[in-house]
Formats: C-alpha cells, structure tokens, sequence
C-alpha cells in the first residue's frame, strides 16, 4: 500500500516512480526543514560547486558555519562538525569520558545506530554485552528514574544525554532537574537536538526551555538535507577533541556547510520558524477538533511540538494500535499524503498542504471510528498489520 522508491522532491511535494504525487509530511525524517529545493539552498550550494567540495585542508566556509553555530546556539563555545546524528551524539558520548573519566552513560530518547546507545535497545544484535552494560535507560519527565540510576553509580555516569523534548513537553521544572542532577555528581549534561535544533526555536530547545548543557549534538534540518552534523559545547570540554579521535575523511565537505550557512542565514532573514510553528498548530489544532467531533478521543491523540506532533493511536479492545495504524498509513497513502504519523512541517507546507491534510484526517478518521465500533478491520484493511522495530519515545 505504500510507495517504495521516491524519484523527486520540490517544495513541498515528492514523487513516487510511479508517478504519485504526494504531500510530504515525513521531509527524511525532519532532515528537509526549508521543502525540497529550497532555491536559496540550491544557489548556495550550486555557488560552492563552482570551488570544490573538499580539499586537502580546511576550506574557510568551517570556520563561518561554526561561528554561526556559536552565535545562535546558548550552550556553543566551540564546534565540531560529522556528518550525521549518530556521529555527533557518539563523539559527545566519547567527549563526556574523556573529560570525566567516567564510563557509564544514561539516556532518555533516541540517539542513532552506534554500539554505545543501540546496545540499551531491542535491536542490540551485534552489540557487545560489556559495551551495552553501559549504558542505563531512564523515563522522560520522570526524575526519580535518573536519580535511581546516579544512586547504583555514584561516581559512574559521565554524561546524561537526553532529547529535551519529543512526544511529550518537559513538566516544570524536569530539565532543570536533571541539569542540577548532573552538576552535583559532576557528569556532563548532554541535550541531543539532531530534531529540536533550529526547529524549536533559534537556538534549539535549550533556547526554548532555558536550560544550558554542557555539550549539545545537532544535525537533520541544519542543511535542508545535505548530511551534516555538529557537537558544541562548552570550550573547555570541545578543546578534548584534540586528544579524542573524531575524524572523517568527509567531515569538512563543502556543499553541506553552505547549505547549513544558507539555512542558518535564512532562519534568521525570513520567518522561518515561525511560519512553520503556526502551519503546524492549525494542523495540532485542527486534528484534535476532528478527533472530538468524531468520538475519538479515548483512541486517538495529538502530541508534540507544534513543528513535530504525533498522531497517537491507542489500543482498543478488539484492535492493537498497530492495526489501527497500518489502516490509517493506508488510507492516507491513497489520498496522497506521505507520513508515518507525525507531521514533520518544513517551511514550504501552504495553507492548501494544511487543509488537504486535515480533510483526509476528516474522511480517515470516519473509518476508524467504524472499525472501532463494529470492529470490521478486516472489510477495510489491504495489507498487513504494521510491526514495530522497537520503541524509544
């Protein structure tokens, strides 16, 4: 039921090759924030082409993407680039054990495919159990859990590292908790913002909320799809990334820094974040009113950050979650919207995107309630029920 293979993107709408035209509301997973082909993108990076895209030392366009990095961003002295999310939140991890000497780590949240983090996962195959003995998972917005954690290694954990928000707003007073938590145990607080960076707000969701850590990753919308990444932090802490080996042959590659600087620049010239922040709160806000004007409301839910929210199916009686979605995926494929349950706003989404996707939740949501009630998936379901790979959030 779902396209396999997409052939072009533009603004914000992709094709299939088959030739479907859909609006796309998963945008690589948050990595397309400004809609595909963002011109000011292409002209930056088109400009860089005419140079070269990498060299035998530094080009200088580092040094400006970096010093824009520190501008914006409230926790950045220094800056390292990589190239993807889990380079950077595995460099912060490496980071956070040299600085304190210290093994253990605790995490809350996803934070990409290397040994250290997937090893506290289900998909932990391949993992070492010395290496996944590690690392101790802790709940979102439940301190006490992180503080049962410092309580088993007193003078263990080198960092905690957690996304500052996803499905869930922090309660009042978590993250400043948890920063307080690591400063009287002397372990590094790490705010993985590979998604909440310069989609949040400005400076990431450590402006928003107000809480500094001491190191922090970005990557994903930084570039508008170009795979680049960053570890900032603290200068004192960063300096350590010359004794520790974080090193990549593509790791200064020019047409991703121009196209970070251009995103970045245009953050600031345009508006930007506001226009996706209010594009994504008609869509939070109108979803929950047709969840309640069609009796939904103890099955369905909307969560997150107006930029980022999660349509949440719960389980029912006669039907797991799972079920429910796979109908759901289904039937918003066929009307020609691409998402897997949340809706990843770039600043490209019109009012006519918002609209069309709220008329198709008008006409799915029809559906479910009518499986829900006289529980005939089956009249309605063409493919089979969707599995989960493992849960992080």
């Amino acid at each position: 039921m779902s396209p396999f293979f997409i052939e072009r993107g533009r603004g914000s709408r992709v094709w299939d090759v088959d030739g479907n035209e859909y609006i796309d509301f998963v945008n690589s997973l948050l990595s397309i924030s400004l809609g595909y082909q963002d011109p000011d993108v292409r002209k930056a990076v088109d400009a860089q082409l005419d140079e070269g895209t990498i060299f035998s030392l530094p080009h200088p366009i580092e040094v400006k993407v970096a010093e824009k990095l520190v501008e914006m961003v409230p926790c950045a002295e220094m800056v390292r680039f990589g190239k993807n999310g889990s380079d950077a939140t595995a460099g912060a991890i490496r980071l956070a054990r040299a600085y304190t000497g210290r093994d253990h780590v605790a995490v809350c949240g996803y934070h990409g495919w290397q040994d250290w983090y997937i090893g506290s996962t289900a998909r932990n195959l391949g993992v070492p159990q010395a290496v996944r003995d590690l690392t101790h998972t802790f709940m979102y917005n439940d301190i006490g859990s992180l503080e049962a954690i410092f309580k088993d290694y007193p003078d263990g954990l080198a960092a905690v590292i957690l996304e500052p928000m996803n499905i869930a707003e922090p309660r009042p007073g978590f993250l400043e908790e948890v920063k307080d938590l690591c400063a009287r145990h002397k372990a590094l607080l790490v705010f993985d913002e590979t998604i909440t960076g310069f989609r949040f707000a400005r400076g990431g969701a450590q402006e928003l909320f107000g809480v500094t850590p001491d190191l922090a990753t970005f990557g994903k919308g930084m570039a508008n799809g170009y795979p680049i990444a960053a570890v900032v932090g603290r200068a004192e802490i960063m300096r350590l990334m010359e004794e520790i080996f974080y090193s990549f042959t593509f790791g200064g590659e020019t047409l991703s820094l121009a196209a970070s600087l251009a995103v970045l620049e245009k953050i600031d010239r345009e508006p930007v974040l506001a226009t996706i922040h209010r594009q994504g709160e008609k869509v939070r806000d109108g979803l929950r009113e047709l969840i309640a004007k069609h009796g939904l409301g103890d099955v369905c839910s909307v969560a997150g950050h107006p930029s980022w929210t999660f349509f949440v199916i719960k389980d029912t009686e006669a039907y797991g979650m799972w079920h429910l979605k796979t109908l759901y995926l289904q039937e918003m494929f066929a009307r020609g919207i691409l998402t897997v349950g949340t809706h990843n706003i770039s600043y490209a989404h019109s009012d006519a995107d918002v609209a069309r996707l709220l008329d198709c939740y008008d006409e799915i949501l029809i559906m479910l309630k009518t499986v829900v009630d006289n529980r005939n998936i089956e009249e309605f379901l063409r493919a089979k029920p969707l599995e989960p790979l493992f849960k992080v959030r």
